[in-house]
């Protein structure tokens, strides 16, 4: 069973037609989409998939409430490490979901260092991730360190490496 852990960037509120397609391309095969519960790509995503009335969707939390769970869709609370609404708190989700899926959607804004990182927590399983480049307007498939150092290029070193110490 393909589960999709599909995240990105807060900063990104729409998702253009590249986007749109390639969601309507998991739904064609009935694939399981895990997805956050974050503002920003997280709740577009959402949106998107419960205007198409898709229903094999799971929104992963960190804490009790999800922020966003704009279709409904069972809820997969996980426990934070601590109660600090810091970075660390809303990652704890973020790992989960890299461990649950079998490939990842990421929809980057060419900055977002969170992103960066769930692409770095998939390979580091040995998963598939395809990566939508705002920038570039175009996707990526990023299948080894080598396709991320590629992608992550835009980061200085100690910005890459610190990404490598956090997976």
């Amino acid at each position: 069973m393909t589960k999709v852990f599909v995240g990105g960037s807060r900063r990104i509120r729409r998702l253009n037609e590249e986007i749109r397609r390639r969601i309507d391309r998991i739904i064609a095969k009935r694939f399981h989409v895990l997805v956050g519960d974050a503002n920003g790509a997280d709740k577009a995503v959402q949106r998107y998939l419960h205007d198409r009335r898709y229903d094999r969707v799971r929104v992963f939390c960190a804490g009790g409430t999800p922020r966003n769970n704009v279709g409904g869709w069972p809820l997969q609370v996980v426990r934070p490490p601590h109660s600090s609404r810091d970075f660390d708190y809303y990652a704890c989700k973020d790992r989960v979901m890299a461990t649950e899926a079998t490939v990842g959607l990421m929809i980057w804004d060419g900055e977002s260092r969170g992103t960066l990182l769930n692409i770095l927590r998939l390979l580091s399983q040995g998963k598939a991730v395809v990566v939508h480049v705002g920038p570039k307007k175009a996707f990526a498939e990023v299948r080894s360190m080598r396709g991320f150092e590629d992608l992550a290029s835009t980061l200085d070193r100690e910005a890459t490496r610190r990404l490598h110490e956090q997976a």
